[in-house]
């Protein structure tokens, strides 16, 4: 599985239904594990951004497909980010010439 950050920011629509906020999480936790996308932590938080995920998925096209569904919906918008694990890092280090 591959591992990405998500950093989500609210929307004027978004931060207007702030209140329904916590019932569109779950919402998108039970269809991002429908398509197999592990939802490893979610925090709201206060900055630049207003929710920051991590989660594990099969491929990129599988969670660009779950991100395009809930930015769609017209909440949040979203940036995401490959991450790597101390191992992967380490392997990504010793294929360099």
């Amino acid at each position: 599985m591959t591992t990405y950050v998500t950093l989500a920011s609210f929307t004027d629509q978004g931060i207007r239904n702030v209140k329904e906020s916590p019932d569109r999480l779950e919402a998108f936790k039970a269809m991002a594990e429908k398509l197999g996308i592990a939802i490893k932590s979610v925090h709201y938080t206060a900055g630049a951004y207003d929710i920051v995920t991590v989660v594990e998925g099969p491929d990129d096209e599988v969670l660009t497909s779950a991100l395009l569904k809930l930015n769609s919906l017209g909440n949040v918008r979203t940036q995401t980010m490959r991450a790597f694990s101390l191992e992967e890092m380490k392997a990504i280090i010793g294929r360099m010439p």
